[in-house]
């Protein structure tokens, strides 16, 4: 398992989920290789995004949503060819 960064391009990182072997899918039409890591996170306005990562959590494409749950149902075809367990980010005060 490969835990993500606490912010992704500045935004806090909420929930993740990481494929090790096989990838979630791929950006249709794109050169960027296979999306290994999913992340929703939040900016300091509140806006909710989420995150497709390559292996090493570099951000290949995003997307806004109204919330975490819509963000989660809102996963892409693209990127259901392994299942996302996700995994909630616990504050820093917390063990």
């Amino acid at each position: 398992m490969n835990p993500p960064p606490a912010q992704i391009d500045g935004a806090t990182v909420l929930e993740w989920a990481w494929s090790d072997i096989e990838p979630f899918g791929e950006v249709p039409g794109s050169s960027t290789g296979p999306i290994f890591g999913l992340a929703i996170a939040k900016y300091e306005d509140e806006d909710i995004y989420r995150f497709s990562c390559d292996h090493d959590w570099e951000c290949v494409q995003d997307g806004l949503y109204e919330s975490v749950e819509e963000a989660k149902r809102l996963l892409p075809d693209q990127y259901r060819c392994v299942p996302a367990t996700w995994i909630k980010v616990l504050p820093a005060s917390q063990p």
